[in-house]
C-alpha cells in the first residue's frame, strides 16, 4: 500500500451534470458496484454515457466497476490491461476538458482518481515506481480541486487520504520511504480527522470514506471497536460485499468475540463453496483459518485438521512471493493437533516445516520450542 491510494471526489455531481434522471443513474450504479451487482452497474453507467458523452463521470464510475470486478478476484490478472485501457479514456477526456478551462473542477476530479486508481493498481501488482509516478501526478489534481472548493466533504476524502496515509505508510512499510522524498509531508491526525468528516458528511463518497476509515481504524490505529462499528454498518448495508464481509470478522476476532466471528467465517465458507460473486480464493483461505483457529480451541480437533488442511491447500495458490502468515500459523496449528493426537513425527515435520516459513505472532519461536517438547494443551 502507498500514498497513491485515492478515491475520487463525488460531490454535487448535479452541478456538472443538471439532470435528475442522470443523477439517479450514477446513485444506483455506486450503489451497485458496492453490492457486487455488476452488470447492473455497467448498465446504469452506460446508459450515463449514453446520455452525456462528453463527459468523464460515466466512463469513470464505468471503469470502477471494473477495479471491484478486481478487487474481488485478485489474482485474476486478466482485466488489469482493460481497467488501464479505461482509467486512460478518461485522463484523455479530461485533459482535453482542463486545455480549455483549468479550472474545469469535474475534469481535475476525475483525472486524479483515474491517475490515481491506476497507481493503486500498480502497488497491488508490485509496480513500485510506476504507482509513484502516478502518485506525483495525482496529488498536484486533487491539491488544486481542493483549492477551488476547499468546503467540499467528498473532496476533502482526497486530501484526507493523502494527509493519513502520506505519514503512516512509509512507518509500516519501508520500502515505501525512497519514494516519500518527492511528496509533501502528511498529518496522521488531521487526515483522520478529514477521513471522519467525509464519512459522515460526504454526499456520494460515505461509502468510500467509510471503507477508509475502517481500514485505518483496523490496520494502523488498533482500535477495533471503532473498526466494528463501522464494518457492522457496511456490512448491514451491503450484506453481498465480501470486503466487507471479512473485516466484521476480523473486528469479531481482534476483539475476542469468537463466537460471532465463526457464523462470519462460516457463511464466507458457504459462500465461498457455492462460488458466490466476489468470493474468492483469499476469502476461502481466511474463512478456513479462523474456523480452523475456532475448532481448535474450542477442542473439535478433527474438524479443526479438515479446516486447516484446506487453508493450507489455498495459501499454496494464493501465496505469491514469500509464503503468507496464515501459511505459518496454520502448519503450526496443525503441528500442535498432530502432538494432541500422539503423532510425534508429524507433528515434528510441521515444526520443521515452520521453521522454514516466515515468522509471524511469534510462530518460528513457538515451533522451536515444540520440536524441544510436545505440545500439551493447558487444563
Amino acid at each position: 500500500m502507498m500514498v497513491v491510494l485515492w478515491v475520487v471526489p463525488f460531490r454535487a455531481l448535479a452541478q456538472w451534470i443538471d439532470d435528475p434522471v442522470v443523477e439517479q443513474k450514477l446513485q444506483r450504479g455506486i450503489n451497485n458496484i458496492y453490492s457486487i451487482e455488476f452488470e447492473k452497474a455497467d448498465s446504469q453507467f452506460t446508459a450515463v454515457i449514453q446520455m452525456r458523452p462528453d463527459h468523464p463521470v460515466g466512463y469513470f464510475f464505468r471503469a470502477m466497476t471494473v477495479w471491484w470486478q478486481i478487487l474481488t478476484d485478485f489474482d485474476n490478472e486478466s482485466r488489469d490491461e482493460k481497467f488501464y485501457g479505461m482509467l486512460e479514456q478518461v485522463v484523455t477526456m479530461c485533459e482535453d476538458r482542463l486545455d480549455k478551462d483549468p479550472k474545469d473542477v469535474a475534469a481535475l476530479f476525475f483525472k486524479g482518481g483515474a491517475v490515481g486508481f491506476r497507481g493503486r493498481l500498480r502497488v497491488n501488482r508490485g509496480k513500485y515506481v510506476g504507482a509513484a509516478n502516478d502518485g506525483l501526478v495525482a496529488l498536484p489534481v486533487v491539491r488544486k480541486a481542493f483549492e477551488l472548493d476547499p468546503q467540499n466533504y467528498d473532496v476533502l476524502l482526497g486530501i484526507g487520504i493523502y494527509n493519513y496515509y502520506a505519514e503512516v505508510v512509509p512507518e509500516k512499510y519501508t520500502i515505501v520511504k525512497p519514494f516519500m522524498i518527492f511528496f509533501p509531508s502528511g498529518d496522521r491526525k488531521k487526515g483522520l480527522e478529514q477521513l471522519v468528516l467525509a464519512s459522515q458528511n460526504a454526499k456520494y463518497a460515505r461509502v468510500e470514506a467509510s471503507y477508509f476509515l475502517l481500514q485505518s481504524y483496523f490496520v494502523y490505529e488498533k482500535d477495533f471497536s471503532k473498526s466494528l462499528a463501522i464494518a457492522r454498518d457496511l456490512n448491514k448495508r451491503f450484506p453481498q460485499n465480501p470486503v466487507f464481509h471479512r473485516f466484521l470478522g476480523r473486528c469479531y476476532i481482534s476483539l475476542g468475540h469468537l463466537g460471532e466471528a465463526n457464523d462470519v467465517f462460516l457463511e464466507i465458507e458457504r459462500r465461498f463453496k457455492k462460488k458466490q460473486t466476489g468470493y474468492d480464493s483469499y476469502d476461502g483461505r481466511e474463512a478456513y483459518y479462523y474456523l480452523g483457529k475456532y475448532e481448535f480451541l474450542t477442542g473439535k480437533i478433527d474438524l479443526s485438521l479438515r479446516h486447516l488442511y484446506a487453508c493450507d491447500s489455498l495459501s499454496r495458490i494464493v501465496d505469491k512471493g514469500e509464503p503468507s502468515g496464515f501459511m505459518s500459523l496454520t502448519n503450526l496449528m496443525i503441528g500442535m493437533i498432530y502432538d494432541m493426537q500422539n503423532k510425534r513425527d508429524y507433528a515434528v515435520q510441521q515444526y520443521q516445516k515452520v521453521l522454514q516459513l516466515k515468522e509471524y505472532e511469534n510462530s518460528q519461536r513457538d515451533a522451536r520450542l515444540f520440536l524441544q517438547q510436545p505440545y500439551k494443551r493447558k487444563p
